[in-house]
C-alpha cells in the first residue's frame, strides 16, 4: 500500500509540475499560418518579418512548410524571399530548416542571401519562440494567424 501511495503521489507531483501548455503531443498546435518577427540584429540595422505555413507531413514528428520572409536592411535595402522549409518537432522544440526557392525583390546586385533556418520553442497554441539561425542570429516570435487550423 506504501509504495502503490507513494507512487501515486509521484505521478501526481509530476502533474502538477508541468505547464498547461506542456502537452505538445497534438500535432495540430503547430499545423497552420504563422506571422514571425525577429527583433533588431546586425547592431539595429536589419529586422525580419514573414509568414511560414505549416502543412502535415507523412512521417511522425515532420512537417512541410513554407515562408516568405522580408529582410529590411538600412545598409542594403529589402529583400524579400520565397522558401521551401521543413519542420521536426521534439516535444515542445520546433526546428526549420530551409532552401531558398525564389527570390522575389532584392536591392543589391549579387548579395549573397543564406536560407533561414528557426529554432523554436512552442508556448501554446498561439506563440513560438526562439532564434533565427541563419547568416546573422536574433531573437524570433512566431504567432499563428487568427484564420487558425485547416
Amino acid at each position: 500500500m506504501a509504495k502503490w501511495l507513494a507512487a501515486m503521489c509521484a505521478g501526481f507531483l509530476s502533474l502538477t509540475l508541468l505547464p498547461a501548455h506542456a502537452d505538445t503531443k497534438d500535432p495540430r498546435d503547430v499545423l497552420g499560418s504563422w506571422s514571425f518577427q525577429t527583433k533588431p540584429y546586425r547592431q539595429g540595422e536589419c529586422i525580419m518579418t514573414g509568414t511560414m505555413r505549416l502543412s502535415s507531413h507523412p512521417e511522425d514528428g515532420l512537417y512541410e512548410c513554407e515562408l516568405t520572409a522580408v529582410e529590411v536592411c538600412s545598409m542594403w535595402g529589402r529583400s524579400v524571399v520565397l522558401q521551401k522549409c521543413q519542420a521536426r518537432r521534439f516535444g515542445n522544440q520546433v526546428s526549420i530548416r530551409s532552401e531558398i526557392k525564389q527570390m522575389l525583390e532584392q536591392k543589391v546586385e549579387g548579395l549573397i542571401y543564406v536560407p533561414d533556418n528557426f529554432s523554436l520553442t512552442i508556448q501554446d497554441h498561439s506563440r513560438m519562440w526562439g532564434a533565427l539561425v541563419s547568416a546573422a542570429t536574433a531573437p524570433v516570435e512566431f504567432r499563428r494567424s487568427e484564420e487558425g487550423i485547416s
